[in-house]
């Protein structure tokens, strides 16, 4: 269901439906950093926290046991080095891992270890997001 609609309209959709919630809150020093080593300034968007939380969940949602490292890898861009050709850098770890952490203590995620280590969606992560993607 989620793959026939696209992704923009999901996440846009699950991000209104994150704010309503009081678990997932953007952090004061959200407002300073920047997501990863690639980019030059922190993100423009006010609501950005959200975005990318709705992200993470669908990423979740589709891909199965996933852990912080794939996700960092996923959110990573081009990280220009001048004259130099351009290599892929990773996306910063600690803004991923604390809104893993909002999302599990909301109930939408859970961590597993076994036969994969890494988080997968709840029952109620899934319920929300088949909501939003009808």
């Amino acid at each position: 269901m989620i793959k026939n609609v696209t992704a923009d309209i999901t996440i846009n959709k699950l991000k209104e439906e994150l704010k309503k919630t009081d678990k997932i809150k953007q952090p004061d020093w959200s407002l300073f950093i920047k997501t990863g080593v690639n980019v030059e300034r922190p993100p423009a968007q006010p609501d950005w926290w959200y975005i990318r939380s709705a992200a993470l969940m669908r990423k979740i949602y589709l891909n199965g046991p996933v852990g912080v490292q794939r996700l960092r890898n996923a959110f990573g861009s081009k990280k220009r080095r001048g004259h130099k050709p351009a290599h892929h850098a990773k996306a910063g770890g600690k803004v991923i891992r604390t809104m893993l952490q909002q999302l599990e203590s909301a109930g939408f995620v859970k961590r597993v270890e076994k036969p994969k280590r890494g988080r997968i969606i709840t029952p109620k992560g899934q319920k929300l997001v088949d909501k939003v993607s009808k």
